[in-house]
């Protein structure tokens, strides 16, 4: 019975080594070759059954094959405990390294714009006031001395929800909401979403954003409307800029004006942005019509204002020289990563 003798040396002296390889998986993988590959010590056990007695030979053989069984069973468990040890351990979290700093977007082109355009506006006391994108004829158009055979309804190709309910087409509407609930003075901005029935190409858009402003008060003069945005346009486009007023019509306001600013790309000599003209269109301004103020419920013999209009579209796309108006809403990465 020597050899089972053997077979029970090999099988606790794979138990202590089994033991003292722990966790660690080349440990494991060396025992596996020295009791279990070709020359390992349990294999060689298979070329000694011979020796024993022919009627003992059966007996032998079924222990070796049970030792086999044993030592396969034990080191693939110590191999999946170890391997579980590991992910445990990778897993773990030092708190004495630094942290991992996570991706983190910014701003978008069009938020910048017209963040920096509100703090200029709230810096010279307007105050932002917002309104619904969903109106009425009555607020979008007819308020604005805007009647519904007004030629300058063709001018805002607007999205009818239904017969008295549109998608607005300007902020402009909210100055009438604001006039009704306040008493002058009334001194406000209004950014916000607008929608027109245009085709989408590189200079326009079907939806875009644009900023309203509103001054009312009494003794509201010309000068004070071109003095604000004198301001506004020397502080967001540099003082270098040169402004030019043009003659304009617009139904809410009389008198109307467009106003220009010198081509910062070319400095005025013509360029392919302001298609050689040496001047860029940034917005649109005058002094409220009487007939808005009576609309709101204002005396316009006590009081006088002024109201401006721009796109901060059209205005990012000159800050930060911009040809395609499109680019703004595609979420390409590759281009907002450039901001």
């Amino acid at each position: 019975m020597a050899l089972t003798d053997d077979i029970e040396d090999i099988r606790s002296s794979f138990s202590d080594a089994l033991e003292s390889a722990g966790d660690d998986l080349e440990e494991l993988e060396s025992l596996r070759i020295q009791y279990l590959g070709r020359k390992g010590k349990v294999q060689q056990l298979f070329s000694l059954i011979g020796q024993a007695d022919p009627e003992e030979r059966p007996k032998i053989g079924k222990l070796i094959n049970d030792l086999k069984e044993e030592v396969t069973d034990k080191l693939e468990s110590a191999k999946a405990q170890a391997e579980a040890a590991k992910e445990r351990k990778e897993a773990e979290i030092d708190v004495t390294l630094p942290g991992v700093q996570p991706f983190v977007g910014h701003d978008h082109p069009l938020a910048l714009t017209m963040d920096k355009m509100q703090q200029i506006f709230t810096s010279l006391g307007f105050v932002t006031m917002e309104g619904p994108e969903i109106e009425t004829d009555y607020y979008n158009f007819e308020s604005l001395n805007i009647p519904k055979d007004h030629p300058a309804r063709d001018m805002q190709d607007t999205f009818y929800i239904e017969d008295e309910i549109v998608l607005r087409t300007h902020t402009s509407p909210v100055q009438v909401r604001v006039m009704e609930n306040y008493d002058p003075p009334v001194r406000i901005i209004v950014p916000g979403r607008v929608y027109r029935n245009e085709a989408v190409s590189a200079r326009s858009n079907c939806l875009f954003y644009q900023i309203e402003g509103l001054y009312v008060d009494e003794d509201v003069t010309f000068a004070d409307l071109k003095g604000t945005l004198q301001q506004f346009i020397h502080r967001f486009f540099g003082k270098d800029a040169k402004i030019r007023f043009r003659p304009d019509f617009f139904p809410f306001t009389e008198p109307s004006v467009e106003i220009d600013i010198s081509c910062f790309i070319c400095g005025g000599s013509g360029c392919r942005l302001c298609k050689n003209e040496g001047w860029l269109e940034i917005l649109g301004a005058g002094m409220v019509d009487p007939n808005v103020f009576q609309y709101a419920g204002y005396d316009p013999e006590k009081y006088t204002g002024f109201a401006f209009g721009m796109g901060v579209d059209r205005i990012a796309l000159m800050k930060y020289g911009v040809h395609d108006i499109r680019l703004l809403y595609d979420s390409d990465l590759r281009f907002l990563r450039q901001f």
